[in-house]
């Protein structure tokens, strides 16, 4: 089944490409689209011209021959005999050129020369066996490292190249701490104690308000919000609370207005998103209810008849 297959830029200005006739580099521009999702494909001139050339009968398969062993002799692509006594080939670049979405296992035998045995990614081993040394074992995703000064270090990718990167378990071994109290221990994970919110750092001071001494985490903040409802929120709902609550107390905003917000939010039942709005609204009523009140010198009315209803 033929698919869609990338040709890049430089392809056209390749040396190994020039070395051979123009047909035979159709043909191999042909190859790409025919083989499978590990570059692999029957090695039969009467096939791959019935293919390529079905609307060109003067190129006969006794030419598509030629234009095999032409891109063979280039290094282009491999020719090899498997055990069930039929010839294949492979595109000797194609794990260089073609990155394939999701690949479907190959139903076509691995090459003896290149592919590596199974169960080992193939352009790792090649090079490993090139220069004679061994794959390194690889850390797990996303470890947290105390001390370091950067908080957080990207996974290295240890499977093959079509595995998608992030996907892996990461592990947290330690919360960073604040006022004496592990984050890790603020909030267990676990399916009934919330979503898992990473604190990406530090407060920075200034903003709306300051921080108050015992300053809290987005994570106790979220607990005490899943704590106070009569029903446990779901966990979409907390992890989207827990970025709104974790980007509020990156702009300096003060807990305890935080808290009022989250209060608000649990008695409305309104969507996370309006979070911001809430403490707003919080902190502006705190505002007037400690505004102090403006003194007003006495002055005597001028009409006192109108001003006393004469009541004096």
């Amino acid at each position: 089944m033929a698919r869609i297959r990338t040709i890049k830029p430089e392809a056209f200005v390749s040396e190994s490409l020039a070395v051979v006739s123009l047909t035979a580099e159709r043909t191999f521009f042909g190859l790409l689209t025919q083989a499978d999702d590990q570059g692999r494909h029957r090695d039969h001139a009467a096939i791959i011209a019935g293919q390529l050339w079905v609307l060109r009968p003067e190129h006969t398969p006794a030419g598509v021959e030629k234009d095999l062993a032409q891109l063979a002799d280039a290094g282009l692509i491999c020719r090899y005999k498997a055990p069930d006594h039929k010839r294949y080939l492979h595109v000797l670049t194609w794990q260089q050129h073609q990155k394939i979405n999701r690949p479907s296992k190959s139903r076509l035998p691995a090459c003896p020369h290149h592919d590596a045995p199974t169960g080992t990614a193939p352009r790792v081993a090649t090079m490993a066996a090139r220069v004679g040394l061994t794959e390194p074992t690889p850390q797990p995703h996303g470890v947290l490292r105390e001390g370091s000064g950067q908080g957080f270090e990207p996974a290295v990718n240890s499977g093959a190249d079509d595995e998608v990167a992030g996907q892996s378990d990461f592990t947290e071994p330690s919360g960073k701490v604040r006022g004496g109290l592990s984050e890790g221990a603020m909030m267990p994970h676990g399916p009934d104690l919330g979503p898992r919110i990473m604190d990406l750092g530090d407060t920075p001071s200034g903003g709306a308000s300051a921080h108050a001494p015992d300053s809290v985490s987005a994570q106790q903040l979220i607990a005490e919000y899943a704590a106070a409802c009569t029903h446990r929120p779901p966990k979409d709902v907390l992890g989207h609370l827990g970025q709104q609550v974790r980007k509020l107390l990156d702009e300096g905003i003060a807990p305890a207005h935080i808290r009022a917000g989250l209060e608000r939010h649990r008695s409305k039942g309104l969507h996370p998103s309006t979070l911001p709005s809430l403490v707003h609204e919080a902190m502006n009523a705190t505002t007037m209810l400690t505004a102090p009140v403006a003194h007003r010198a006495w002055t005597n009315p001028t009409d006192v008849e109108a001003a006393f209803g004469g009541d004096l």
